[in-house]
Order: structure tokens, then C-alpha cells, then sequence
């Protein structure tokens, strides 16, 4: 991935798009867009960001809770998962704003919004701080923040399984990307982030899922095709890459053996929710 720009290198490309909403979505990120706007507790009325939208799994949760009186503005880098968001049929409420943005540079006024959200995009941005902060300038004098990040990756067995497989038959470094997803895991260090962005009453919640699969070998696949995973293989033979995949399958599918059974399988995955607020 050398020469990728800081924020471009964890982007999911082409064709990757369709296959994040098709499958990540309704199994992942969909799940914990529930918990994270129930944490946050968004009202009728309320006017809304979502940083990091991706195709819009929060924005839509969003834009239903806030109700036709609220406001919804969907930001995202990638204008590929931008067009698949854009491409959904509407949901009951709010309409959604899409905006193809940085997070470290916020295209809106000061204390627009009553609450800014970002689910499992914090850990990405090349400049954590300076995303916080543009965060705090666009939300209200009296508004919130709600973020989330994945725990610990020795506390989500399928990540750990997978990083480790591609260590082992890809090289040493290749499951960067998939550890990075884990890189705030540290609870403290991540309320000291978002209070030294001017945010008060800081606290962190740990929550849970139980994410459900055909099999581990559609768990690596899904991995492969809908995530920034995909760029391991973009110029590997044909033959090559299936001899690798087929050795990264079955290391998977032995690591997460206790996980799976005849109806297919099914594994934790744990994250922290931070809430914060102005004043």
C-alpha cells in the first residue's frame, strides 16, 4: 500500500461498494447502527450528522428516529459508497443530505447540529483530533456526540482469526488494515481523545453483538471483496490467490471451529460507544 494518501488506503474500491451494502451491512454495521443511536437517544425534531457514513446504515436509522421535522446530513470521503447510499429507496423520515467530504474539514456552520454520530470510522481518520474538533464545531451549544469504535481484537475471535491468516500465507503486515479496525480499543485512551476535542461529560459503554454467517468461508470472502481487504490481491495471478485464499479459509475455518455448527456460523463482536456532550 505504499504511496496510498492517509485516508485513501482504508477506502473500499469499485465493485467492493456493492459488496459492503450487500453483505457487511445487513450483518455488521446495520446491527450496531441500532445500538449506537439508541445510545445516543436521537429525538423528532433533531438535526443530525453522520461522519463516516459509508452507504448510509446509521443515516437511515437516523433519519426515521428525527422524523419529516428533523434534518439528516450523511458526510462521507468515498463517493462510491456516496452512490450506493444515494441509490437505496428512502426511508420514513428525514431526508438524507449526502455530502462527499473529509472529516477533518467539515462543510457546514458552526453549531448546526444537535448531534453529530460516527459509527466505526474514528479509527481511520489520519487526524483523530482535528475530526473531534471540527465535530465540536458543528454541534449546537447544548448538542452531543456518539462515536464507536471496535474493542479490543483479542475480544472479536473472527477479526483475530482472520489477521492471523493473512499474516501467516500473505506476509508479515498484510492484515494492517484488519487491526486497524482495533487501533482505539483502549477505553481510556479513547475518552481522553474526545474530551481534549472540548467535549464534557465523556463516557464509554462497552456493547455487544452476535454476528451470523453462512460459514467462516463466507466470512473471508465477504472480508475479500466488501472491505479495503480486497487491494491485498488486485495483482496477484489467479492461481496464486486461490491457493492463498484456500489456505487463509482453512485457517479461519479451524480458529473459529468453536463458533460454528450446523447452522452456520455465529460469533461476538464487541465495540465501545462514546457519548459526549457540549455543555
Amino acid at each position: 500500500m505504499s504511496g496510498m494518501d492517509d485516508e485513501d488506503r482504508w477506502q473500499v474500491d469499485g465493485g467492493g461498494s456493492v459488496a459492503y451494502q450487500r453483505y457487511l451491512v445487513p450483518m455488521v454495521t446495520a446491527k450496531w447502527a441500532v445500538v449506537l443511536v439508541d445510545r445516543v437517544g436521537l429525538r423528532p425534531g433533531e438535526r443530525i450528522l453522520d461522519v463516516a457514513c459509508g452507504t448510509g446504515a446509521v443515516t437511515r436509522v437516523a433519519a426515521e428516529r428525527v422524523g419529516t421535522a428533523g434534518r439528516v446530513a450523511a458526510l462521507d470521503i468515498n463517493a462510491e459508497m456516496l452512490a450506493v447510499g444515494r441509490s437505496l429507496p428512502p426511508v420514513a423520515g428525514a431526508p438524507i443530505e449526502w455530502h462527499e467530504g473529509s472529516a477533518s474539514d467539515l462543510p457546514f456552520p458552526a453549531g448546526t447540529f444537535d448531534a453529530v454520530v460516527c459509527q466505526l470510522g474514528l479509527q481511520f481518520f489520519p487526524d483523530r483530533p482535528a475530526a473531534l474538533r471540527e465535530m465540536r464545531r458543528v454541534v449546537a451549544a447544548t448538542g452531543r456526540v456518539a462515536l464507536s469504535v471496535y474493542g479490543p481484537i483479542d475480544h472479536n475471535p473472527a477479526t483475530r482469526a482472520l489477521a492471523g491468516a493473512l499474516d501467516r500465507h500473505v506476509g508479515p503486515g498484510a492484515s494492517t488494515v484488519k487491526r486497524s479496525e482495533h487501533a482505539l480499543a483502549d477505553r481510556d485512551e479513547l475518552a481522553g481523545l474526545v474530551a481534549a476535542a472540548g467535549f464534557d461529560d465523556v463516557s464509554v459503554h462497552t456493547d455487544h453483538i452476535t454476528v451470523s454467517m453462512d460459514s467462516p468461508a463466507a466470512y473471508v470472502r465477504i472480508q475479500l471483496t466488501g472491505t479495503p481487504l480486497a487491494r491485498l490481491f488486485a495483482d496477484t495471478p489467479p492461481a496464486k490467490r486461490r491457493r492463498i485464499l484456500d489456505a487463509v479459509t482453512a485457517d479461519v475455518e479451524a480458529e473459529l471451529a468453536p463458533y460454528t455448527d450446523a447452522g452456520g456460523l455465529r460469533f461476538p463482536q464487541e465495540a465501545h460507544h462514546v457519548l459526549a456532550a457540549t455543555a
